[in-house]
């Protein structure tokens, strides 16, 4: 059976060698090309069509396995779930590589993703068992488990695919290890899909590895990701799923957990979680000056210890195992976390960020203390109580002066024509200062912060104007105040115009409320 195995290997990557120039040919004449851009660090367009080179080697080569002395036990094809996997990964590939030539929306590649997912559960590729258990899932939770798992594999690819060689060499060692592991394991059907796989994957390097004259392109990422996820759950059904199934998780674990982590980054920076950027792992070693190169080496070598890993990890105890997944993970953060990968999530701005959360939800005592107050000016039913409670918001402020000054027939921003004088005729004006406040000695200091708020209403009429002051020296602006005073503004805007409205007499000309 070894021999079988290692001809496999052999007519994939032979085939691959091959077929892969001829190909490269094909996407340039038909314009399959990754042209440079911000997000790329090659300078030339290059044809993005690796991936139809992998899957016509690796199907011709299980074509071959059939005049090889295969026990028709091993036989890969006579397999239903098997067949139902490449059936998956056919849909996968056809529509990266459509995405190759003609872009697609996010959505419709996730859809697809899961289309396949569901084709190869329906027959029979699922992850059916508890981790570290015997216990079986229910329908439900094993399908949302195995669509999640193929998802994640197929993005995990796709997403290292940034630099030349990086995606393939990382497949490559996974299906290294995943054949010697299947072998040790008597999965000898396993280990000549993982060999052939693994082959496919070498003859391509040939020609993808830096500086590369083709790219595996979405066709070729989504088709690794989802045969290396379908065939780690084939090899873990028939037992416990536990270490036996981790090890490709681990095996793959650069792509895994930046596929995992780059999502949550995103969203906390407030960018589209779906738009790709130049935030990934690999990106991140190109920044701190390391070549395309070198990275590339760099991650190889990352890979081939986390390689070495899983193979600890199967020939520990569950407990001992637990404890070596925690110090991995230890690892991983600290790794991550010296590459800056995450230097957005030091402990200031996850505390920082949790305080706006609870301060917009209402959570903070401050944020209910000063909703009262609110609730007290829009109650407010004369313009004397209106200022007031006004005061009491500036109070809680720490602003130390405000000046409202309401209009009456007369918009100052509209009428310019009016006379001056007859404009301060026909407004009122209220003033507040804080206990202790002592008149500036000079009005041009650049310690205070002075805020004019215009009161528009409803059909964008100045009804009013709030000044309000205050010494940032004596006391510094607080994380909120900002977004108080726009609360406040709108809150008196509203109980102004209600006023005015109920009575619109109580702005005369004499100036008298």
């Amino acid at each position: 059976m070894i021999t079988t195995i290692l001809a496999v290997f052999v007519i994939a990557l032979t085939m691959s060698v091959l077929v892969t120039p001829r190909v490269r040919g094909f996407g340039i004449r038909f314009g399959a090309m990754d042209h440079p851009h911000e997000r790329k660090v090659h300078m030339v367009p290059i044809p993005r069509v690796g991936g139809l080179a992998m899957v016509v080697a690796f199907f011709g080569t299980l074509a071959l396995i059939g005049f090889l002395p295969v026990e028709k036990a091993h036989y890969p094809i006579w397999d239903r779930k098997i067949a139902h996997l490449f059936a998956g990964s056919l849909v996968v590939f056809g529509v990266g590589i459509l995405d190759d030539f003609r872009h697609l929306s996010a959505r419709i590649k996730l859809l697809a993703q899961i289309a396949a997912a569901t084709l190869a559960f329906f027959g029979g590729v699922g992850i059916e068992l508890f981790l570290f258990s015997d216990k079986p899932l229910g329908p439900i939770m094993s399908y949302g488990l195995t669509v999640f798992w193929f998802v994640l594999f197929i993005n995990a690819v796709n997403l290292i695919d940034g630099l030349d060689g990086l995606a393939g060499g990382i497949c490559f060692f996974t299906s290294a290890i995943m054949v010697i592991f299947s072998v040790l394991r008597g999965e000898h059907t396993i280990a000549i899909l993982y060999a052939g796989l693994g082959g496919t994957v070498l003859g391509f390097l040939r020609y993808n590895f830096n500086p590369a004259s083709i790219f595996m392109g979405d066709g070729g990422s989504y088709f690794l990701g989802y045969t290396i996820a379908g065939l780690s759950i084939l090899g873990s059904q028939k037992s416990q799923v536990g270490a036996i199934i981790l090890m490709p998780l681990l095996a793959m674990g650069i792509p895994v957990f930046d596929t995992l982590l780059s999502p949550i980054q995103r969203f906390i920076q407030g960018r589209d979680i779906f738009k790709p950027d130049k935030g990934h792992i690999h990106h991140q070693f190109i920044r701190m000056g390391f070549s395309a190169r070198r990275t590339v080496l760099i991650l190889y070598g990352i890979t081939f210890a986390l390689c070495l890993s899983a193979v600890i990890l199967v020939n520990l105890r569950d407990e001992q195992a637990g404890l070596f997944l925690i110090l991995l993970g230890a690892g991983a953060v600290i790794f991550t976390q010296k590459l800056g990968y995450f230097g957005y999530l030091a402990y200031d701005k996850i505390y920082g960020w949790f305080r706006d959360v609870s301060d917009v939800a209402g959570l903070t005592r401050d944020r209910r203390s000063f909703l009262n107050v609110q609730i007290d000016i829009s109650a407010s039913k004369s313009a004397e109580e209106l200022w007031s409670n006004v005061g009491r918001a500036m109070d809680m402020l720490n602003f130390d002066k405000g000046i409202l000054t309401i209009y009456g027939n007369s918009d100052p921003a509209v009428d310019s024509n009016s006379d001056i004088s007859e404009k301060a005729q026909s407004s009122m004006q209220f003033t507040w200062t804080s206990d202790g406040y002592k008149p500036w000695a000079q009005e041009d200091r650049n310690d205070l912060l002075k805020l004019e708020l215009p009161l528009l209403d409803s059909a964008q009429k100045n009804i009013g104007t709030l000044f309000i002051e205050k010494d940032v020296r004596r006391d510094p602006i607080s994380h909120y105040t900002l977004r108080r005073i726009e609360h406040l503004r709108r809150t008196l805007t509203a109980a102004l115009s209600r006023i005015l409205a109920e009575e619109p007499g109580r702005v005369s000309l004499s100036g008298g409320l």
